[in-house]
């Protein structure tokens, strides 16, 4: 075909190409309608703000708009080399990553086990009474879950050590001493999350074939065995998705859970970098210093999860993209 061939074809194909973008916006246009929402959402409240990411390369003017704040020492990276030199942000990143380390290592596997065991259970109005259960503490803030932990793990007046000191043992300080606050913090996390997280496993394994199972029955197939060669095969998608974003958020930690659960007696492993935040930046106004200790975590999250995301297509997984 000649190239003036191609071109007259490339010219009438276009006008079709054109009559189908409009034949699909015209059939699927309340959709877009839909989408022009969380988009705007998304513009204003997420992508705007991200030119204030300056002030972490800048010292911060209260008086100056970000154009005229003059750039900070050493080539923008002042506050960067102050957090690293500060004990305290140092302290703070190390315990954010070893308590959620701790909260995946421990954590995550929970709601899977939870799940797969309800998933067993024959009589399912039981069934639903236990997930409902388990699901409520999901919408409990951590000021009430701490006011409960303060009614069941003090040392002198809480259910749990009244219990071990009647039977003759000693009073654990679960809210004292530093490590059982870990131990503690750990377990409150579980048991407020374990069951919403269910869910999601729930409803993947709610996609597996019957046949499936009805199948692996004739073969003579136990329930542990059916569990292990078709329920976990059948959910391990689901599984490696939330698990890449578990990765992606190990520096990053929520600010309820450890502002709540902390106090002044094991501040040395209760203070992680969203409270150091708070701290620094809201209550001391060191605006410039927080937001590069926030820049640094957001940076590291990524690449975490970038680099779980590609670990996980690796392996032959789908990953989140």
């Amino acid at each position: 075909m000649s190239a003036i061939a191609k071109e007259q074809e490339l010219v009438s194909s276009a006008p079709k190409e054109r009559v189908k973008w409009v034949a699909y916006l015209k059939r699927y246009w309340q959709l877009y309608v839909l989408l022009f929402l969380p988009m705007l959402y998304l513009l204003v409240f997420k992508y705007v703000p991200m030119k204030y990411v300056l002030i972490a390369f800048k010292k911060y003017s209260i008086v100056q708009s970000i154009g005229e704040m003059p750039w900070a020492d050493n080539h923008g990276m002042q506050y960067f080399i102050q957090a690293f030199q500060n004990k305290d942000f140092v302290n703070a990143l190390r315990n954010t990553i070893v308590l959620n380390l701790l909260d995946l290592v421990i954590g995550f596997p929970i709601p899977i086990i939870f799940a797969l065991i309800l998933n067993e259970l024959a009589f399912k109005r039981f069934k639903k009474v236990v997930q409902t259960i388990a699901y409520m503490p999901h919408f409990l803030s951590w000021v009430i879950i701490y006011g409960l932990a303060i009614q069941l793990f003090t040392p002198t007046s809480g259910l749990v050590n009244m219990f071990i000191t009647k039977l003759g043992g000693q009073a654990i300080p679960f809210l004292n001493d530093p490590g059982k606050w870990v131990g503690t913090y750990i377990f409150l996390g579980i048991w407020q999350s374990f069951g919403w997280n269910s869910i999601i496993y729930l409803a993947a394994m709610a996609g597996i074939s019957p046949e499936l199972y009805e199948a692996a029955s004739v073969d003579g197939a136990g329930r542990f065995s059916k569990m292990w060669h078709i329920t976990l095969p059948g959910i391990r998608g689901t599984i490696v998705v939330l698990l890449v974003m578990a990765l992606g958020n190990i520096i990053g930690s929520g600010f309820d859970r450890p502002f709540a659960l902390q106090n002044n007696l094991v501040m040395q492993n209760a203070e992680v970098i969203s409270t150091f935040v708070y701290k620094n930046g809201i209550k001391g106004l060191q605006f410039s210093l927080t937001t590069a200790v926030g820049l640094f975590q957001s940076i590291v999250g990524v690449v975490f999860l970038l680099f779980a995301n590609w670990l996980a297509r690796k392996l032959g997984e789908r990953g989140i993209w």
